[in-house]
């Protein structure tokens, strides 16, 4: 991994992808004559990107469809980057169509159904999309939207999402059964097929009784696109999904819908007015661009599509009957930004949770302890842990007044009213440091220094250092990096506290967390096992694991399970401890965890904790993690699913 790659985690992950869709509502001239531009729909559409650029950087794009344009004129516009600026790259070149048709006439800036029909982009559908490859390589091919063309307006599709589907497999298997020959064995593309497969049966259905009916050709395409049952599409080509997933789409003709799948795992929220219909995988977002409040946007329900017709209605239809909602907690540890103000209030709680395990690591010795975290996301965590710190030395101050009587010495008084927390900025991120050489040892000691420290912050041989952070997965920058740059301050000991439990299992619904062999909890109890004498239980897995192959998806169980039901979390805490901390460490190191407890408490409203506990919300996540398992087992280096 090299330190360009590097987040704000001590351990990199990928995020889940961003989603942005608007339709206008109104004509392009109520928005020139309103506010001076009929790129509206396009400057909200890149503030909505931006707002959401921590979703992915490994590419964006953008899509358009134009209403009722005329016959031989293109309608459906797409620009894709896999650039570094990936966003400005996009927005650059459609901004570049707009200067085009300036420089050809200038007054066609006040003129907007003229300015529609010579500007690619200028629609009043429109469709972003922010991309994490959490799989396949960065390559423009694999950048969304994707699109599905066809001459009939009404065939046409174009697809973008924040998703992954456990069985990929099946669903390629199903298209073949019908007739088609997939170019390739994506998620992306076995969902594009899917549902372009049950719109062209849509389209047959309608054309067939509109001919017995003695509709004319172009009568046909009218009527279909007036009654295509958007609704019933997606209640086909859903019925087989099973991942996480919020899956936009817009339609040739002018329909468009958001699609989430029945636990609620991934996230989209929507907003709409009587200029605007917005979804968004973040709500702040939504709220930056139009200036809304937070009661105002709305979260699109689990199993549910908001659906958005041509002429402009919306409606929340079921497409799936909701299972119980199991929405990602990591996007509320980590991936959704911190200005959402549940978000905020949550990890500040996460903060708060895990005070009681960091007093008993320092032995409650606050007045010779530093707190301090790793940039930046854990700054909110912090915050929390902050707090619940100065309650605490608010109750300890209270005892020692009271111990000092009823006419307390002013100095004595003073000296326990300045006791407080002690918070420095420790670590800093060198965001700018790159790895241009080649050698791993080399490479190495560079990503050491991807994080520098703040010197004289800790009083050497006498302080405690605890540093918070979202999560520790693989345990590799931290090893490699983190733990010795801390321990160049001194300090006594060296507390890492992960703001969310251990990662145990892996992610299979967009985050990357496919392998098992990557994650430093499992390698703690596989190290555990085998020094407990109990290897026997590492085969017995293996061979459950391997009788699940051939088992339907519903009948999968997590085997997995029981490497870890020997130990604690405790245990498997000192032993990653053990295994994560560098030989030439001089202060002691400890790791502390957040409980499943404490994490539910803090979020009460996204319980998904399937990489914690191994609790998948589909049958698909069992059998990716029985097959992860079997991979491990097998010495093969690649995902899943």
């Amino acid at each position: 991994m090299t330190p360009e790659r590097l987040a704000a985690m001590s351990d990199a992950i990928k995020h889940e992808c961003g989603i942005a869709l608007i339709r206008l509502r109104k004509p392009l001239q109520h928005f020139q004559d309103r506010y001076g531009t009929s790129l509206y729909g396009l400057n909200k559409l890149y503030l909505l990107m931006e707002k959401q650029h921590n979703r992915g950087q490994d590419g964006a794009g953008v899509a358009s469809i134009k209403l009722d344009p005329e016959a031989g004129r293109n309608y459906i516009d797409r620009e894709r980057s896999t650039d570094k600026q990936a966003i400005q790259k996009v927005f650059g070149r459609i901004h570049s169509g707009y200067q085009d048709a300036l420089e050809q006439d200038p007054a066609i800036a006040e003129d907007p159904e003229r300015l529609k029909q010579q500007m690619p982009f200028l629609g009043e559908l429109l469709l972003g999309h922010l991309r994490y490859a959490t799989f396949g390589h960065d390559s423009l091919e694999n950048c969304h939207p994707r699109r599905r063309l066809n001459n009939w307006m009404t065939r046409n599709l174009v697809v973008a999402g924040n998703f992954n589907m456990t069985n990929v497999d099946e669903l390629f298997d199903l298209l073949v059964s019908i007739g088609q020959y997939p170019k390739e064995r994506s998620d992306t593309m076995t969902v594009l097929e899917k549902i372009g497969h049950f719109l062209d049966v849509e389209n047959d259905r309608l054309s067939q009784i509109h001919r017995q009916l003695g509709y004319g050709e172009q009568q046909i395409t009218k009527v279909i696109g007036e009654k295509l049952d958007v609704k019933q599409i997606l209640v086909n080509s859903a019925a087989d999904f099973d991942g996480g997933y919020t899956l936009a789409g817009l339609i040739g003709h002018g329909d468009s819908f958001v699609l989430r799948d029945p636990a609620g795992i991934r996230p989209a929220y929507w907003y709409a007015d009587d200029e605007v219909v917005v979804v968004a995988s973040e709500r702040p977002a939504i709220q930056t661009a139009f200036h809304v409040r937070t009661e105002d946007v709305l979260e699109l329900s689990p199993g549910h599509a908001l659906i958005i017709r041509k002429d402009g209605s919306y409606k929340e239809e079921k497409i799936r009957e909701p299972i119980e909602k199991r929405s990602c907690s990591f996007e509320r540890i980590y991936f959704s930004r911190g200005s959402d103000q549940d978000v905020y209030r949550e990890r500040i709680a996460l903060g708060r949770s895990v005070c009681p395990a960091i007093l008993k690591a320092v032995d409650h010795d606050l007045e010779n302890t530093v707190f301090s975290f790793i940039p930046n996301t854990a700054e909110v965590a912090c915050y929390g842990m902050l707090k619940e710190m100065e309650d605490e030395l608010d109750r300890v101050k209270e005892r020692r007044i009271l111990e000092l009587g009823p006419k307390p010495d002013p100095a004595k008084l003073r000296e326990i009213l300045a006791i407080r927390p002690r918070l420095e900025k420790v670590a800093i991120k060198d965001a700018k440091l790159r790895t241009f050489i080649t050698s791993d040892t080399d490479r190495d000691d560079l990503v050491a220094h991807v994080y520098d420290i703040t010197y004289g912050t800790v009083r050497p041989g006498v302080d405690n250092l605890v540093v918070i952070d979202d999560s520790i997965v693989r345990g590799t920058t931290l090893r490699q990096s983190i733990l010795r740059m801390l321990d160049r301050l001194e300090p006594k000991s060296i507390v890492v506290v992960s703001s969310a439990p251990q990662i145990r299992y892996p992610d299979c619904y967009g985050i990357d967390m496919a392998k098992m062999g990557d994650l430093a909890a499992f390698r703690a109890a596989i190290a555990l096992l085998k020094e407990t004498k109990q290897e026997n239980v590492i085969d017995d897995v293996y061979d459950r694991a391997l009788e699940m192959v051939g088992r339907p998806l519903v009948e999968q169980e997590n085997v997995v399970r029981d490497i870890y039901s020997p130990f604690s979390a405790e245990q498997l805490s000192l032993k990653m401890a053990e295994l994560l901390t560098p030989p030439d460490i001089k202060a002691e190191v400890k790791l502390l965890f957040q409980s499943i407890e404490g994490l539910h408490a803090a979020c009460p409203g996204h319980t998904g904790d399937w990489y914690f506990t191994g609790n998948y919300p589909t049958p698909g996540g069992n059998r990716v993690v029985n097959r992860a398992f079997i991979n491990y087992m097998e010495g093969r280096n690649v995902r899943a699913y």
